[in-house]
């Protein structure tokens, strides 16, 4: 049986929502260029000799091992899921889905540690079933949100899913409601995570409260802290 949004929900008859788009917010997502404070470096994916890094906030580029940036990144090496970069003068040992503010401690629960663009929006470089994800924290968004051609390149099936209908500010739109083996932000893991997949494409994926409301979140200025909670 599908589930419907809004009238239902005011009811109670279903007990999640699909986030409501406002073309305010999509117009914000299109056209701002993340800006992030500091060097902010991230590691989005790993080929032979070459590391897929995202930096400052910009989109994701290819770096050759012994290769120096023009923001002063280096890769120094790579092995297995990790890379050692040169961030700022110091070595940053990082794993795909993680960036240098997401290290773990070795201590205590993981921790994530976001920093809000020009626009306000906290952004991360993180994955679903192992394949690399760009994210926006979303608290008002219920499930995570992926776009169609977004949930084919993580080779999830959405026909298998809940049918549903969704409120965009293009009008109602049909999605499909999925489960996600992993979904991971730096340090933090999530299994068997709640998600919506559009029929259309989205700008970006929405980390939605269904990973959310299983953390700790602190917001202190232009950052957040993400601390998983169980």
């Amino acid at each position: 049986m599908g589930f419907m949004i809004g009238r239902l929900m005011a009811r109670g008859d279903v007990s999640w929502c699909a986030v409501n788009f406002t073309r305010a917010t999509l117009l914000c997502l299109l056209l701002a260029a993340p800006l992030l404070h500091g060097a902010d470096v991230g590691l989005a994916g790993l080929f032979p000799g070459k590391a897929l890094l995202t930096i400052n906030g910009g989109a994701p580029r290819i770096v050759a091992l012994g290769v120096k940036t023009d923001e002063g990144v280096k890769v120094l090496s790579i092995e297995g899921e990790t890379a050692t970069l040169e961030v700022d003068g110091k070595k940053r040992v990082l794993r795909v889905g993680q960036n240098v503010a997401s290290q773990s401690s070795g201590s205590g629960p993981a921790t994530v540690v976001l920093t809000a663009d020009s626009g306000g929006h906290f952004l991360a470089t993180g994955s679903i079933n192992g394949k690399t994800v760009r994210f926006i924290v979303d608290t008002g968004a219920s499930l995570i949100s992926l776009g169609a051609s977004d949930a084919r390149r993580l080779g999830i099936d959405s026909s298998k899913g809940q049918p549903g209908i969704a409120n965009t500010a293009n009008g109602q739109t049909m999605v499909l409601r999925v489960k996600l083996d992993t979904v991971r932000v730096g340090e933090i893991v999530m299994n068997n995570v709640d998600a919506i997949v559009h029929q259309n494409d989205l700008p970006i994926a929405l980390l939605g409260m269904s990973f959310l409301n299983r953390m700790e979140m602190q917001r202190d200025g232009d950052t957040m802290t993400l601390k998983k909670r169980y």
